[in-house]
């Protein structure tokens, strides 16, 4: 028998460069198409949650699906994946010299419909940033669709301060839950 089929339910090229880290890449990348916006009231940790389930849950293939949502979070208040340098500005603004965390579900839909499903939670902190390296990473183009309008992997790296936790969960896939969910589902990870 062959290894089990695996969907990626993501547009991220990241998440799928993440996963290859494990040694694996899957057999099909299919972006789920829902709604994205928190109800109403939803605490951050719901919200990465829900969001993981709904993606794994509404995408049709055969085997396995992996999923997950990445979230920006200051206290309760979700950051949005910014479209527009103005949002990306304002989450700057609102991420200098303080903590935030992020949020990272990863979800594994088996066969049968069963799920599992991991939160990682890691804290950054950016340093105090002046209006001349705000408008330089703005025009970087870096923050385009973005969880509170940066990206770790690229130049926002160089303003961070800190993190205490999952370095490839603020990238979008926390690989230790991923690979334990892979693991706990039969897959042979390295």
């Amino acid at each position: 028998m062959g290894a089990p089929h695996l969907t990626l339910a993501s547009a991220s090229p990241r998440r799928r460069e993440l996963l290859g880290r494990l040694g694996l890449a899957p057999d099909a990348v299919v972006p789920a198409d829902i709604d994205e916006s928190p109800r109403k009231g939803e605490l951050p940790r719901a919200y990465a949650l829900r969001m993981g389930r709904e993606k794994a849950l509404a995408i049709e293939a055969p085997g396995f699906v992996l999923a997950g949502d990445t979230v920006v979070a200051v206290g309760r208040r979700i950051l949005p994946k910014t479209e527009t340098a103005e949002e990306a500005r304002a989450c700057l603004d609102l991420l200098s010299g303080r903590r935030h965390q992020v949020l990272s579900s990863v979800v594994l839909r088996a066969p049968d419909g069963s799920l599992r499903e991991r939160l990682d939670e890691t804290v950054v902190s950016f340093k105090r940033l002046s209006s001349e390296e705000i408008a330089a990473y703005l025009a970087g183009g870096e923050w385009q669709g973005k969880a509170g309008g940066y990206a770790i992997q690229g130049a926002a790296e160089g303003l961070i301060a800190w993190i205490r936790g999952s370095h490839s969960g603020v990238m979008g896939l926390p690989l230790y839950h991923a690979r334990a969910l892979l693991k706990a589902a039969g897959f042979r990870v390295g």
